[in-house]
């Protein structure tokens, strides 16, 4: 993993609202949260970063065209993107993932949030 993929990432995340890293696993893990929720990993050893999809059938086209890999122990509607993700491909697959994520969130957390910034 390299260490710029990891800071791009980072900048990403940190712009959302609410977004918190953590390593609850240990070993190097970057665990991108918004009100308790996961809404993007990056592994300790595997390169990339792994997002939520809308549904399964998003994640298996992103797959199918060779935009995205399996996310190792996560739900079907998870993928991993390589570090090769154009850049604005990255911004807006980490925003969907945090949108999708937050949108899950009780009403109670949500409305403590500040509203993300458009694009």
């Amino acid at each position: 993993m390299s260490d710029a993929f990891r800071q791009r990432v980072a900048d990403i995340c940190r712009e959302l609202p609410g977004a918190e890293v953590s390593d609850p696993w240990g070993g190097g893990h970057d665990a991108w949260k918004v009100g308790g929720k996961m809404f993007a990993l990056i592994g300790a050893v595997a390169p990339g970063v792994a997002v939520k999809c809308r549904d399964i059938e998003t994640a298996e086209m992103l797959k199918e065209a060779g935009a995205a890999e399996t996310a190792k122990y996560l739900h079907r509607s998870w993928v991993r993107l390589p570090e090769k993700t154009p850049a604005e491909e990255l911004r807006g697959r980490l925003a969907l993932s945090y949108d999708l994520i937050r949108a899950g969130l009780p009403a109670s957390v949500r409305k403590d949030l500040a509203p993300r910034p458009k694009e």
